[in-house]
């Protein structure tokens, strides 16, 4: 007699941790999109395949017998390439013995910071629209979570045209109780990347303080028209209070491998490596030994730049043949766009409403910015990926052009 997979009457109920948590927008839009066969620029994951050299190497280190439990922190010649590389881009010099962790992708690196410092009754800033995994982590370590939001600027039209950092808001929200503050550049989902002035301005903003710093700079190859990436790890007295977050997924074209680092001082290290041993211990040892023998060529992440620039190009180019109205994408791999000025009846919708529609009525799958915020705020602004295939793109344009 085949097992009941229901679950019995008398199984014991509990209070949720995550109440107000359900299904991520982002799982949502891609099962809509693949119901309803659309193309998918919703979720953040390229459709095109990483160097084949890399996985020659990964599949090496599979043959070489790496295939049991690394240690904790990642195998010792991925750290010391992390090193390597944040010295050559930045200029800091991290200890691969003792500021540098190995992680199970950028979302683990920063749950776990969160874990690993902020206590409850700790207020935690965040800045909005922010990805979606920093408010459940501040609510799973009892913090607090207080939330500012980028300044929209509209043009004279009333449609939003660009983001700026609220910093007179920023410095009103710092007290004595914020453990965090929580950093994102290039920025998801906007695209907007710090400045040099920006930085400097949060250096003096957190001086006289003891603030911590999560520093998401999971897009850091990601930066366009000559500009440059500014990490935390740049600003001496900004990382000695800083977790610098990273993605190999996001960096190699691998997003499902799951793997990045934090790069932070020791005495913070090491409090997240209390942590890091028990929610992770360690991260899959063949892609960490072919990735160290990978990133002895920096030539691939250091095209990065103009390989997605290319991509973003191609997309704005086909955008400008709409009535979207394209904000700027100095960053990243995404491209938000304003819908209010379409002449249709749906450019009334949600944006939540708008974007299922688009998936359903036009084959085009995209993430509204409202997802993003913890109070669903409604600018009438969707966001695109366009880290696809050309063939991938183009075909998404012409569905798109019909609006």
């Amino acid at each position: 007699m085949p097992l009941s997979h229901t679950p019995a009457p008398n199984t014991p109920t509990f209070p949720s941790r995550l109440p107000a948590v359900g299904t991520t927008v982002f799982t949502v839009m891609s099962n809509l999109a693949e119901k309803h066969g659309a193309i998918n620029l919703g979720q953040g994951f390229p459709d095109f395949a990483c160097d084949r050299n890399l996985l020659a190497e990964v599949n090496q280190a599979m043959l070489d017998g790496h295939n049991q439990y690394p240690p904790m922190a990642g195998i010792p010649r991925l750290r010391q390439a992390i090193s390597q590389k944040i010295h050559a881009l930045y200029g800091a010099q991290y200890n691969p013995d003792t500021e540098i962790t190995v992680t199970a992708g950028a979302t683990q690196a920063i749950f776990t910071t969160i874990l690993s410092c902020v206590s409850p009754g700790d207020e935690v800033i965040v800045i909005e629209p922010a990805f979606d995994c920093y408010l459940p982590a501040i609510s799973l370590a009892g913090g607090k979570t207080v939330s500012v939001s980028l300044t929209v600027v509209r043009d004279a039209a009333g449609r939003v045209c660009e983001y700026a950092i609220p910093w007179g808001e920023l410095a009103n929200v710092i007290t004595p109780k914020t453990r965090l503050l929580v950093v994102n550049s290039p920025h998801n989902p906007t695209g907007m990347i710090w400045q040099q002035a920006d930085l400097k301005r949060l250096a003096e903003l957190v001086a006289d303080t003891s603030v911590l710093i999560c520093s998401d700079e999971v897009y850091e190859h990601m930066v366009f028209d000559g500009q440059s990436h500014h990490s935390i790890s740049s600003y001496p007295d900004l990382a000695a209070r800083s977790f610098v977050v990273s993605s190999f997924g996001k960096t190699l074209h691998v997003t499902g491998w799951k793997i990045g680092y934090v790069a932070a001082p020791a005495a913070l290290t090491a409090e997240f490596r209390k942590v890091h041993q028990f929610n992770v211990f360690s991260v899959n040892a063949p892609m960490q030994y072919g990735i160290a023998q990978y990133l002895k060529n920096p030539d691939p992440y250091l095209a990065l730049p103009q390989f997605y620039q290319a991509k973003r190009d191609y997309f704005r180019a086909g955008l400008a043949n709409t009535e979207f109205s394209l904000l700027p994408a100095p960053g990243s791999y995404f491209q938000c766009v304003d819908y209010s000025g379409l002449s249709i009846p749906e450019a009334s919708l949600s944006e939540p409403d708008f974007c299922r529609w688009l998936t359903t009525s036009i084959g085009v799958a995209a993430i509204p910015i409202s997802a993003f915020y913890g109070s669903g705020t409604d600018s009438k602004v969707i966001r695109f990926c366009f880290a696809k295939q050309e063939s991938t793109l183009a075909a998404a344009l012409t569905r798109l052009q019909t609006l």
